[in-house]
């Protein structure tokens, strides 16, 4: 649809839902969705792309002495927040790439590093589908304070009155619904307080775009019940923590370039090499799918996260596994994310590493199909399985050793993406623990 048709629908919508102010929505280098918020005044200049911003004052961005940025909105992802505020009315929203000046990409934009990474796909004539399912724990408040008191005792699949976040849950799933998100399941998952919601299968950059709206949303609805919701990866020692188990497939010419009705597995050559990508780069994409400190304390054995750089066809330890569903349903799952990751970097990086493991051909070896956790040292050995790094700061090491990463992200994100997390490494080995107060004090 022409842009100028696709305004003229804007702001028809925008007069008949009257809407009074409008969301210029982005996500900085780290993952945290910032927004310009505008009356409806400036809803023409909005969606020309004619906002300002300063860019000096985001994480990562650029200096002082560069901080005009525009603010170029994509017109089809408009959407109205479905609640109302009785004293400003409705809110509309419009996801936005980052521009300079002079109307150029910002190097530095996340949205705009996933379109290099399609793009790069697109020329090899492959288009990128992915479906996250999120994990994601609700807390009570106390005195309005987020605590780590969950909200029931509830189990895997658990329903009402067990599980207290049902009403929570469906009402996420309202909103997402009608802003134009499709939802295919949603449950309970296996830690009282832990919940999951999956996705519907989308384009990468459709699919990225829904999980910034979505982590929103959820934390929204989750303060309208009184509850504190948190993507935090591993927030409560002792019991599972919280992915993004991410599914991608890749279409070729309109079809499922995975499936292979006579192949072995009936999976692709294109897939094996696939997998044989992300097997590759695990190592060095490991601090962009999982960037946290806190990451790492959830990538450990026992809690049915990965730490094995492995692929299965049945069982879930390994770092890849290959779902039953075959035909146009083929895709892999990568289960090693976590949603505290910037979904555009973390989707631009699986993607590129997958492509080159098709452009090297490269082979994941057979299927580990025995469970991991139960192996012996020697067997992992006698297997060649390696190992996920075990921290943040050996992520980093490894990113910095992949030359793919840096040419995946360019220089502006790598650069300052290292450069933060360094930093937030150096903080977390400073810091004094209740854990050592506890172990060494009256020891030593």
């Amino acid at each position: 649809m022409p842009k100028d048709d696709r305004k003229a629908r804007i702001l028809d919508r925008i007069n008949r839902e009257q809407v009074k102010f409008m969301r210029l929505q982005f996500t900085d280098i780290l993952g945290v969705v910032k927004n310009v918020e505008v009356p409806n005044g400036q809803f023409g200049d909005a969606l020309d792309g004619r906002v300002m911003f300063d860019g000096s004052s985001i994480e990562g961005f650029v200096r002082t002495e560069e901080s005009d940025m525009f603010l170029r909105p994509d017109l089809g992802t408009f959407q109205v927040f479905p609640w109302t505020n009785d004293a400003s009315g409705k809110v509309g929203r419009l996801i936005c790439d980052i521009a300079a000046p002079d109307g150029s990409p910002f190097p530095g934009c996340p949205r705009t590093t996933l379109k290099r990474a399609l793009t790069v796909a697109s020329a090899a004539g492959f288009a990128m589908r992915a479906s996250p399912e999120v994990e994601f724990f609700l807390f009570q408040r106390r005195n309005g304070e987020p605590t780590t008191d969950t909200h029931d005792s509830g189990g895997y699949f658990d329903l009402t009155p067990i599980d207290l976040g049902e009403d929570v849950r469906r009402e996420v799933v309202l909103v997402l619904e009608q802003m134009g998100i499709h939802v295919e399941a949603a449950h309970h998952e296996v830690a009282p307080g832990q919940h999951e919601i999956d996705f519907s299968d989308e384009d990468a950059l459709t699919a990225a775009d829904n999980l910034a709206t979505f982590r929103f949303v959820v934390k929204n609805v989750a303060t309208r019940h009184g509850l504190h919701a948190t993507f935090m990866p591993k927030p409560i020692f002792g019991v599972n923590g919280s992915g993004m188990h991410t599914h991608q497939a890749l279409l070729a010419k309109g079809r499922n370039a995975f499936h292979e009705e006579r192949a072995e597995w009936h999976l692709s050559r294109t897939c094996l090499a696939y997998i044989g990508g992300l097997m590759r780069h695990a190592k060095g994409f490991c601090a962009i799918t999982n960037p946290l400190v806190n990451s790492y304390k959830r990538l450990v054995p026992g809690y049915e996260a990965p730490t094995a750089i492995a692929w299965s066809l049945q069982n879930r330890s390994p770092l890849v596994r290959v779902p039953a569903a075959r035909s146009e349903e083929t895709r892999i799952e990568l289960r090693m994310p976590d949603a505290a990751c910037n979904p555009y970097l973390a989707l631009a990086v699986m993607l590129r590493s997958g492509l080159d493991g098709i452009e090297r051909d490269l082979d994941p070896g057979p299927p580990v199909n025995k469970n991991i956790y139960k192996m012996s040292h020697r067997e992992r050995r006698h297997l060649r399985i390696d190992e996920l790094p075990g921290n943040l700061s050996e992520a980093l090491d490894e990113m910095e050793k992949d030359g793919l990463m840096r040419e995946t992200l360019g220089d502006h994100i790598f650069q300052h993406f290292v450069q933060a997390k360094r930093a937030e490494w150096d903080s977390y080995i400073r810091h004094v623990s209740p854990w050592e107060l506890e172990r060494y004090l009256t020891m030593y």
